[in-house]
Order: C-alpha cells, then sequence, then structure tokens
C-alpha cells in the first residue's frame, strides 16, 4: 500500500469521515462523547467528533459523525468497530462518508492548536518547535498620513508576527506569518488597549504557526515510520531571510487583515454527505 499524504489542512475528503449510528440513549450525553472520543481516537488523531441526537420521529438516541486526519484510520476505525458493542449494550453501525455533491472545496488552513496536536502525534513531542522571531505593533502603517480619520471611524490596533517552526530530525526549517486586528470601542480606556493588544499578538501568533506548517507535508507509511517534504510557498522570502533582516522588513500590502475571531472551530455543513448505506433504518 502506498504511503499517504497529510497535510496540515482542515480534511475536506469523503474518505476521512466517519458515520456513526444506532447509538442508545442508555448514557448520558456527555459520557457518551467522551466514551466516543477514547474508542475512536485510538485509530488516529482526531480533527473533530460531533454528536447530534436522533430525529424526533426515530428511537431516542444519537449519531455522530467523526473526521480524520487520515484515511487510514477512517479505514481502521470503520473495520475494527461496526457492528461492535463498544460502549454500550447493542452493537453500533459505523460507516466511511461519501460526498453526495460535487461541490469544489478549497483548502482551509488548519488552526494552530490543531497543527500542534497532528504534529505531536507524528513526529513526537520533541520533534519540533516553535520561536517568535518577530511581534511587532504595525497599526496605522498602510493609511494615508495625509488623509484624515472620520471622528466615527474606531481606532484599528494591528499586529504582525513572524514564527519560525523547526523539525529537528528532519533538517525542516519553516517560517510562517501572521497578521491580526481588533476594533478599539474606547479611545481613552486603557484597561481595553490592553486587553485587546494581548489578544490580537496571541491570535496574530496563532495565524502564523498555521502558516508555517501549510509549508509541511507529512508522508506516512504502513510500519508506522512518517517522512516530511518542505513545500516552498508562492513567495518563501520570509524563510530565505535572516532574522535581522525580518526585523527591518514589514511590508503591510503583502499581507492580508485577520480580524479576532474567538469562535474558534469553522461551521460545517453536514447535508452534503451520505454514506455507504441505502437507508440508515434498521
Amino acid at each position: 500500500m502506498e504511503p499517504e499524504v497529510l497535510s496540515f489542512t482542515i480534511p475536506i475528503e469523503s474518505n476521512k469521515i466517519v458515520f456513526v449510528w444506532r447509538i442508545t440513549a442508555q448514557l448520558p450525553e456527555g459520557d457518551i462523547y467522551c466514551s466516543m472520543q477514547k474508542v475512536f481516537s485510538q485509530f488516529g488523531p482526531l480533527y473533530s467528533l460531533k454528536l447530534f441526537p436522533n430525529a424526533s420521529v426515530a428511537e431516542p438516541g444519537y449519531y455522530a459523525v467523526i473526521k480524520y486526519f487520515s484515511a487510514q484510520s477512517a479505514k481502521r476505525a470503520q473495520a475494527t468497530c461496526d457492528k461492535k458493542n463498544l460502549f454500550q449494550d447493542t452493537p453500533v453501525k459505523v460507516q466511511i462518508c461519501v460526498k453526495q455533491k460535487g461541490f469544489p472545496y478549497k483548502s482551509l488552513e488548519l488552526y494552530s492548536h490543531k497543527c500542534q496536536e497532528l504534529a505531536n502525534h507524528y513526529l513526537g513531542f520533541n520533534g519540533w518547535s516553535k520561536k517568535i522571531i518577530a511581534l511587532q505593533n504595525i497599526t496605522g502603517l498602510d493609511e494615508d498620513p495625509e488623509e484624515e480619520s472620520k471622528p466615527e471611524e474606531k481606532t484599528k490596533l494591528r499586529y504582525l508576527c513572524v514564527v519560525e517552526v523547526t523539525l529537528p530530525y528532519h533538517g525542516i526549517r519553516s517560517r510562517g506569518v501572521g497578521v491580526a486586528e481588533a476594533n478599539i470601542e474606547k479611545h481613552n480606556d486603557p484597561l481595553e488597549f490592553i486587553s485587546k493588544s494581548g489578544k490580537v499578538q496571541k491570535y496574530s501568533e496563532q495565524r502564523a504557526v498555521s502558516n508555517a506548517f501549510q509549508k509541511i507535508l507529512l508522508v506516512v507509511f504502513d510500519n508506522g515510520k512518517v517522512a516530511v517534504e518542505y513545500v516552498a510557498g508562492e513567495d518563501d522570502t520570509v524563510d530565505c531571510l535572516t532574522e535581522e533582516e525580518l526585523q527591518g522588513l514589514i511590508q503591510v500590502n503583502d499581507f492580508s487583515w485577520t480580524p479576532l475571531n474567538p469562535g474558534g472551530e469553522d461551521e460545517e455543513d453536514w447535508t452534503e454527505f451520505t454514506f455507504h448505506e441505502d437507508s440508515l433504518v434498521d
């Protein structure tokens, strides 16, 4: 079997999505979720696990949609768990999903904490490291100094961060850039400024970590060994410069602004999937 190539992006392939149903309501919903997390994470790192109650016309119970980073993990989960009791007295059904609609999808950057979870699993906690090379306040650098600001306009606080991710055992170094912004509602409130500054700095760092991992591909073999490939972006200038050069090079127009978003996870539409079953009814 050929090795599987994994990227640090949100998994969208249908063969990485597992559907589980016939989950009874014997246990509280929180206990069911924890039990499923424990069972299905044995086959590989999960991007997400969502538990839903059955429709009102069906028997009380739940169904779940699980996203793996690896298609092989999803395949092992289906082969091992289908028609098994697992955490309840009756067997569950487990199937791999197929796309119902042929929409084109664009790869989306993975959140930084998910990048780190994936790196920890395949590279080990000591298999990679990160450091901040630059963290600078760039508020107002893209504004025209001759243009007067309107009184009703909100002040924008902006930070730029450059992070370097190093994989010492593979001889790979990847740098990422993150830019974040937030509105200052009260101009004369120092507490709001301090609070927003900390959040914007943190979010710009998270964006930079995510951006750095986008250039790294994991090649996973059947025997468990992992190789790593570095794929340079369209503009790899950030990786070529020295740290001193980076400190003095901030080109604001090269980066897209990312508003502060405390929401976290992406919103997903599960209606576009179907499964290898003619019906989910017994």
